[in-house]
């Protein structure tokens, strides 16, 4: 696959270059404990390599929203412990105001994290001189954060364009990935999209239906299109007001060639909680006092089909409820699925954005699709056809 970007097999010899690496690190904690540490382990690669290589290697990142102000609680001192014990090689901590000293003095191979770059009110404004600074730290720049790709900053933008720069291999990797799911892909091509609101994924929607063979439609939104369809559902999430709106999109879709697929049998339940009773009915007899909350068996197994004859899938966003036990059942038999047929290597399987990412760990499989994304912003906007900032600074 032809690349417009630059990768680690292009970089050359780093031996004591100064390599200013954009990491996501912005991971949670409670307690002054890392929480979740994926996006430690995601950063590991790129680093790890580079050090290996003999750079000094400074990371840079966000950590919360400090609004251009110093935060202690919002210090990457928290988290630069835990990246050492993920990395498996000491990391020290760079405070910003004597960065260009401590990097002067450090030794080949050397790993550091610069301090909270968003608390220069700079950053997010992608402000000249705060690249400027940033730039006069390193001699090459590697971009390895795909997740703050979507953000015109200085760490992710500006200094793209003011230093070499590079593709990390978690930047890549995704970039390969999205580009086989959406760029490039091998139809036929299927599309889940899930999640509470339609007027959160109406962009997504209307790109999808001129890329994709067939549209899965779940979760709240889809009961949004079935009440444009005239279907009444009861007291279920619904945005009633963009009916209309939906009613284009299906339109659109017809003209395209694209399936849109809407659950014909759902479950529902009078309260939404954990294990109420419930029943499963065609979507033309859910009650006046009934929510839906899942799709139902006959559909799930409906969709499954569908994707037996595809060969590309992305998904974004659960078919139901799906922290709320039963109601994950039809977006983990979707899931388990789409993952069986990846094991096989009859279907390319991409999927991201925090639920998505929650419901494939849930139904176990996340490590069985081909790729799973934990960018939640820039993978939507991805899906949108949106031109990621981060990204295109990268082309050259």
């Amino acid at each position: 696959m032809a690349r417009n970007f630059k990768t680690l097999e292009d970089i050359g010899d780093v031996t004591g270059k100064r390599v200013l690496v954009r990491e996501d690190l912005n991971v949670p904690m409670a307690d002054g404990a890392v929480t979740d540490d994926t996006r430690l382990r995601a950063a590991v690669q790129t680093v790890a390599e580079l050090s290996d290589k003999g750079a000094k290697v400074i990371v840079l990142a966000h950590f919360g929203r400090p609004k251009g102000q110093r935060d202690p609680s919002m210090s990457l001192a928290l988290v630069t412990k835990p990246f050492e014990a993920v990395l498996g090689r000491p990391v020290r901590f760079i405070d910003d105001q004597q960065a260009a000293d401590v990097i002067a003095k450090m030794a080949d191979g050397e790993v550091g994290i610069l301090e909270n770059t968003r608390f220069d009110s700079g950053e997010e404004k992608n402000a000249p001189e705060t690249v400027a600074r940033l730039a006069a730290l390193g001699d090459l720049y590697v971009n390895d954060a795909f997740s703050a790709a979507h953000r015109a900053h200085a760490s992710t933008e500006g200094l793209a364009r003011a230093l070499p720069a590079y593709a990390g291999r978690q930047m890549e990797a995704e970039l390969d990935a999205l580009n086989k799911a959406l760029g490039t892909p091998e139809h036929p091509v299927a599309a889940v999209v899930g999640g509470a609101k339609v007027s959160s994924k109406l962009d997504v929607l209307r790109h999808l239906v001129a890329k994709v063979d067939h549209l899965i439609i779940g979760g709240g939104m889809a009961n949004t299109f079935l009440a444009a369809r005239g279907v009444n559902v009861g007291k279920s999430l619904c945005e009633h007001d963009l009916t209309a709106t939906a009613e284009e999109i299906l339109d659109a879709a017809d003209r395209a060639n694209c399936v849109v697929h809407l659950p014909y049998d759902v479950v529902v339940a009078i309260e939404f909680r954990a294990n109420p009773p419930v029943r499963t009915v065609n979507v033309h007899e859910v009650g006046p006092d009934e929510m839906i909350l899942d799709i139902g068996p006959a559909a799930t197994e409906a969709l499954a089909d569908v994707l037996k004859n595809c060969r590309t899938l992305v998904w974004n966003g659960p078919l139901g409820a799906f922290e709320t036990p039963p109601f994950d059942t039809a977006t983990v038999a979707l899931a388990k699925t789409a993952a069986a047929l990846t094991r096989e290597g009859s279907l390319v399987s991409v999927a991201g954005g925090g639920d998505t990412v929650a419901a494939l760990n849930q139904a176990g499989v996340a490590d069985d699709f081909s790729f799973v994304s934990t960018a939640g912003g820039a993978f939507l906007e991805w899906m949108e056809g949106k031109e990621l900032p981060g990204v295109a600074a990268l082309a050259r």
